[in-house]
């Protein structure tokens, strides 16, 4: 993330489609030419007038073709047809699209097509222009190919999308099913023997072709090769008087068109306010346990019941663990098909158990009760003499361990009770005991750690039969580019992950483990498997740093925030983005999912917390009341009905997720962090004189907790709801 520990950021990119080129992403024709068609700079050559010099081989070919037709050598004809119609302009054979590459182009089609709608709208008007010339040039590959039937299926299934666009052009290829039409066909000897010029942003053309790539198999490469034989694709920089690009959108306010402003939020991209009602449909339950892991937590859960009933007006583990599993079936959920993780082990199921019990004792927050906010503690732990070098900080999900990192590239990870930290065999005997240890491997400042999904070790249970299922690894990123994983019973470095060609500034665990994600100063998002060096899908479209990365709670979703003040969710199943939220006006520095994955809260360097409903696609409101500087940390109760938040004014606040949209503000000097001057609202057109910035609280507040000069760097709703902070003491 850029704060603390941040770097400036390069300029945002634009997009034009170029001087010349019209809506439809093809070149203007020039004088004489018809339009509509592809571009050409010459009359083209018929086979009865060839043309003086040399002599084209497709020329020569149509001249013997018809030389044989003329004699009557009608099989030796249709052999030379076969073969001249899969030929390129200069003679050169078509690229080689397999031996049946009938169900290819169909498959590869159809998934670039459902690809290009579910794109961002910003990129979907030009990479729509694409699919034209692939659906034409594809139709043609199956009719040269001796597949009538098949190309006059796959043509009527596509044709309605080009309306009305290429009316003409479809009424023209309409009848055309075997190779013959083809060459008598004018307009599509036009296609056949000229590239089709497609026009496209930087941004989006690298989009197309990793999307492509990664779908190779599944006709991915059917469609490069096409796109590569037939098409001429010029690439621009985005430019101001591109119509699709948010410069043109600013400008034309002024005549009456509408834009999201940033006071309001939104979650299109502003090239066209009617495609509100097309935004991809979201999948937000969670994801579904898998069967056998589910029925060994059940027997697991008995046994609990069995040895030790429930406190007086609690359910049994069992009856809460049905509880957990029906609230799961409120919402459309994942496939577990969709998002592959290995098998279960004993840990998980131990990992789950005690899960279970944490969530029927916990400290349950249901919202305010007569206009009073819940009682919520915060532990607070304060770090002296860092001197201004520590950098993140992370606390374990079973509250033994915290981590932090600083500037000088090594990490430390200190036991949270001060007890020495566990040794995990006789080969680490002579190694001194001790409650911190130092991590030292990275060649830059560290400026993201992370620990993955664990739990606190279960009561009662004999040491023999005890599963360790408490925090074993860490994940840390660097300014020297890498990402390592941390062994924990080690303390040492397992793996170095490269993939991005610059700085890392944040990074996360998936909700189970297994997979993770980063986001770096290279302005893209990684997501990484822990068991595999290189990444497993790219996410392309910030125009500047990404700074903060998180979860969805079911791991089908990833959410990434951008120096470019943006905040976008991507499927991790497609690598596509579904949703892109602008309001924001000051960079964002922290965003947490809730639990229960309909709400994304998400915070700027301008004290403003903005809070967007994930389904919709909508801002819900604003919450104010940190100073500037920048909310370091959010974090969500179990119920996912109150937010904390800490951050560089070193407060620690609680606030109702339900209260009000807009509230009257309290007034909050900085002559004393936290400290109230005046709680009323201040009226209308009062010019009073106040001391230092003021700082307008919304009454979403419920608590506020200051610090001594303590910046707060992380604060964590553990799974009992109790709030954990960590931040570092800084004198005057």
């Amino acid at each position: 993330m850029s704060a603390p520990g941040g770097a400036p950021s390069p300029g945002p990119r634009g997009g034009s489609m170029g001087p010349g080129a019209n809506a439809n992403g093809m070149s203007m024709p020039s004088q004489g030419s018809l339009p509509g068609t592809p571009v050409h700079s010459a009359p083209t050559p018929g086979p009865s007038a060839p043309p003086s010099g040399a002599m084209s081989q497709q020329n020569l070919n149509q001249i013997v073709i018809d030389y044989l037709a003329k004699k009557g050598y009608s099989r030796t004809e249709a052999m030379l047809r076969m073969e001249s119609a899969n030929q390129e302009i200069d003679g050169r054979p078509l690229p080689q699209l397999g031996e049946d590459s009938r169900p290819k182009t169909r498959q590869g089609f159809d998934l670039l097509k459902n690809w290009v709608e579910e794109n961002l709208d910003l990129y979907k008007p030009e990479l729509r222009r694409v699919l034209w010339p692939l659906f034409v040039y594809s139709f043609f590959n199956m009719v040269t190919s001796f597949y009538p039937q098949d190309a006059k299926s796959f043509f009527e299934a596509n044709k309605n999308m080009f309306l009305p666009e290429h009316t003409d052009d479809i009424r023209h290829f309409e009848p055309l099913s075997l190779p013959e039409h083809l060459q008598d066909n004018s307009v599509a000897k036009l296609y056949r023997t000229n590239k089709y010029r497609v026009v496209l942003s930087n941004p989006a053309y690298t989009n197309l072709l990793q999307f492509l790539e990664s779908k190779d198999k599944e006709g991915g490469s059917v469609m490069n090769a096409i796109l590569s034989s037939f098409c001429s694709v010029k690439t621009l920089d985005r430019a101001a008087d591109d119509r699709f690009s948010f410069a043109a959108m600013l400008s034309q306010i002024g005549a009456g068109q509408t834009f999201p402003a940033e006071d309001e939020g939104s979650a299109y991209t502003g090239d066209n306010p009617a495609m509100a009602g097309t935004l991809p449909r979201l999948r937000l339950g969670k994801l579904p346990m898998e069967q056998l892991l589910e029925e060994d937590v059940r027997a697991e859960l008995a046994e609990e019941d069995q040895k030790q009933g429930p406190p007086a007006g609690r359910n049994t583990l069992t009856q809460e663990f049905e509880d957990m599993i029906k609230k799961e079936d409120d919402d459309e959920a994942p496939s577990r098909s969709d998002i592959p993780f290995p098998a279960s082990t004993a840990r998980d199921v131990h990992t789950e158990v005690k899960k279970v019990m944490e969530h029927r004792d916990r400290f349950e927050i249901k919202g305010r009760t007569g206009g009073v906010g819940p009682g919520v503690s915060v532990c607070m732990f304060t770090f002296h003499n860092t001197f201004d070098n520590l950098t993140c900080m992370d606390v374990s999900d079973d509250n033994m361990l915290i981590a932090t990192g600083f500037q000088q590239s090594y990490i430390r990870v200190w036991a949270l009770d001060g007890n020495y930290l566990p040794k995990s065999g006789p080969e680490f005997a002579d190694i001194p005991d001790a409650s911190s240890r130092r991590l030292i491997g990275h060649s830059g400042a560290v400026y993201a750690v992370a620990f993955p999904p664990c739990a606190s070790a279960r009561d009662n249970i004999p040491e023999r039969d005890r599963v360790n299922t408490s925090a074993r690894w860490l994940l840390s990123s660097s300014a020297d580019k890498t990402i390592r994983l941390w062994s924990l019973d080690a303390w040492q470095c397992m793996v170095v992950y490269k993939g991005h060609d610059r700085p890392v500034w944040d990074l996360r665990w998936g909700p189970f483990g297994h997979y993770f994600v980063s986001g770096g100063n290279d302005r893209t998002a990684r997501l990484w498997v822990s068991d595999h060096v290189r990444q497993q899908r790219i996410f392309v479209g910030h125009d500047q740093d990404v700074d903060v990365v998180c979860f969805h709670p079911n791991s089908a979703y990833v959410f990434t925030a951008s120096s470019d003040h943006t905040v976008r969710m991507w499927a991790v199943t497609t690598g596509n983005a579904v949703r892109m939220f602008t309001g924001h006006t000051g960079n964002i520095t922290s965003m947490e999912c809730s639990r229960d994955g309909k709400l994304l809260a998400s915070a700027d360097d301008q004290g403003t917390i903005i809070l967007w409903d994930l389904a919709p696609g909508r801002l819900l409101k604003r919450m104010r009341g940190h100073g500037k500087g920048g909310i370091w940390s959010l974090s969500w109760s179990v119920e996912s009905t109150v937010l904390v938040s800490g951050g560089a004014d070193g407060t620690v606040r609680i606030w109702d997720i339900a209260g009000p949209q807009e509230a009257q503000g309290r007034v909050i000097g900085e002559g004393g962090v936290g400290t109230k001057i005046d709680a009323g609202p201040t009226p209308a057109g009062q010019n009073k004189k106040k001391k230092g910035k003021e700082t307008v609280v919304t009454a979403d507040q419920i608590s506020a907790f200051p610090t001594k000069k303590s910046p707060v760097y992380k604060v964590k709703f553990t799974n009992m709801n109790l709030v954990i902070a960590g931040g570092a003491y800084l004198p005057t």
